[in-house]
């Protein structure tokens, strides 16, 4: 028998937590593909703990949405059009998590798929950020990774918080999980910076 945690109640507003769940299924369908495609269980995994954020923020989201109707049945007809989009966006979610089963189940894509997108001009990659990499205390836009690296960090994880397309101020901390996605060797030399491989930026 599946085992349930209890969800603590967050007064968080209904935009915000439409728009979370929105960035995020996002990014599992990015990652989710890139998972099967590849076989990166690591990006596969990192979609299944998504999916159960989402379903967490789903939840939440009925519990403010059932506050605000109050009983009110024009104000539940007015808040229809919310649960139906949540619900649309859970449902992507679950399906990138199926998409990633392929790997974390051992399934695989045949191999003529994965030999196509082995020409695929943009990949994602998975780095963490080392205290001892050049890269660690930096802002995400002082790197300049676009024009250096032909890459962009589309996501940091950081403890369970995730942050979706971070802003130019963002500041890159230890043990930050980033997403970034671009080309190929530039997202191998982000890695390799990320992880204290690489000491230095190439000019």
């Amino acid at each position: 028998m599946p085992r349930f945690e209890r969800i603590e109640y967050k007064p968080i507003p209904v935009r915000d937590l439409l728009v979370e769940m929105k960035n995020l299924s996002e990014l599992m369908i990015d990652l989710a593909y890139s998972a099967a495609l590849f076989n990166d269980k690591e990006l596969a995994e990192d979609v299944l703990v998504l999916e159960r954020h989402i379903d967490d923020l789903a939840y939440l989201l009925e519990m403010e949405i059932m506050i605000a109707a109050r009983g009110d049945p024009k104000d539940a007809e007015d808040l229809i059009g919310v649960s139906t989009v949540a619900a649309a966006t859970d449902k992507i979610s679950d399906a990138a998590a199926d998409i990633a089963a392929i790997v974390t189940r051992d399934i695989g894509v045949h191999p003529i798929v994965g030999s196509i997108f082995e020409k695929v001009e943009e990949r994602l990659m998975k780095a963490t950020v080392k205290e001892d990499s050049v890269i660690s205390g930096k802002q995400v836009g002082s790197l300049d990774l676009a024009a250096r690296m032909g890459i962009d960090i589309i996501a940091i994880r950081r403890n369970k918080d995730w942050i979706i397309n971070p802003k130019a101020s963002e500041q890159l901390l230890p043990e930050d999980i980033l997403i970034t996605r671009g080309a190929p060797l530039g997202t191998k030399e982000f890695k390799d910076l990320a992880e204290g491989r690489l000491k230095q930026m190439e000019e």
